[in-house]
């Protein structure tokens, strides 16, 4: 004979519904905790010329920040390049930004505004100093640009800063002993196969898709300028921010003949200020660093950017979030 299952009270009824109200919202909490903690908001990202690494890159770290951080947009502005990226920033004109070592060190020197407030996030990947000129030319060094037409970068750039000291370093005078032209790399290539310039400076990733691209129609050399760091070095200040460094043969293959080419690196920043929020900061950290491999596939410059190696932002110190994220990861 079956037995009466017992009847359960109202009281004990409502007691688990709201049990069971409690452990779903637990879980809800523990099933959303990202989504929860995620920064949101909007940033303004200063790049560079638009055939450079800098705009790149940005373009490609625009796609990760949206997948990675839903709630952020991302918006990019093209610019002359670091001097002109650092003064955004303080300026308020942008949030976040690429500069060389050189440049940052250079605009705090000559202690221009708001040179305090700039706070690093990461360092990136190095640049390279690229001298360019057509195959056909009598220049073997940069001391052989007397008297020549030479595209030295925009006044806003980093290229212009790096151009200038090695000109200095090779017994140049940047304004008088040869003919400066300040334009970007946007437009050196094709001054240089018009015939409209001598040569042209880059200062960028390797390879840089405007040069690659002009070796592939235009036959060109790229000038050594290793010899010139001793130089450099002995200059001190901003000077010590550059290194030694050999382009490999496979960089620009058209333009090498095989030959690696020893020339001046300099590293990138990912730079801030100290008004950046500290959560939105700490995130766009975390996504540049894992999305190394990613974006690599697409500027092989950013390859190199490593956890390791991206706590070092010398001459800034890092920024709260910037450090919030490496505590995180530090084994």
């Amino acid at each position: 004979m079956l037995q009466a299952l017992p009847r359960i009270s109202r009281r004990r009824a409502l007691q688990g519904s709201v049990a069971a109200l409690v452990v779903t919202g637990l879980l809800l909490w523990w099933l959303l905790p990202i989504e929860e903690s995620s920064p949101r908001g909007r940033i303004t990202f200063s790049t560079g010329v638009t055939t450079g690494v800098y705009q790149r890159y940005g373009e490609l770290l625009d796609k990760e920040v949206a997948r990675d951080l839903p709630r952020v947009a991302m918006e990019l502005r093209t610019s002359e390049g670091s001097r002109q990226n650092l003064a955004r920033l303080v300026n308020g004109e942008a949030d976040f930004a690429i500069a060389t070592t050189d440049a940052v060190a250079q605009y705090r020197r000559d202690g221009l505004p708001g040179g305090y407030r700039l706070r690093g996030c990461a360092r990136l990947y190095d640049d390279y100093v690229q001298l360019v000129v057509p195959k056909r030319s009598k220049v073997r060094s940069a001391a052989g640009l007397r008297n020549k037409r030479v595209a030295v970068g925009q006044d806003g750039s980093g290229v212009r800063l790096v151009s200038n000291r090695l000109l200095t370093a090779a017994g140049l005078d940047p304004e008088r002993d040869i003919t400066p032209v300040s334009i970007g790399i946007d437009t050196m290539p094709e001054r240089l196969r018009k015939g409209t310039i001598d040569a042209f400076f880059w200062s960028g990733g390797l390879p840089t898709s405007a040069v690659k691209n002009l070796s592939k129609r235009f036959e060109i050399r790229l000038v050594p300028l290793g010899d010139l760091v001793d130089e450099l070095h002995a200059e001190a200040g901003p000077s010590r921010h550059y290194r030694s460094a050999v382009m490999p043969a496979d960089a620009y293959p058209e333009a090498q003949d095989g030959e690696a080419v020893p020339t001046v690196a300099v590293a990138n920043l990912l730079v801030t200020t100290d008004a950046a929020d500290a959560r939105l900061t700490e995130g766009l950290t975390r996504t540049v660093i894992r999305s190394r491999d990613r974006i690599g596939k697409k500027v092989h410059a950013a390859q190199l950017v490593d956890l390791r190696t991206a706590i070092y932002t010398d001459p800034l110190e890092l920024h709260e979030g910037a450090q919030r994220y490496y505590r995180s990861v530090k084994p």
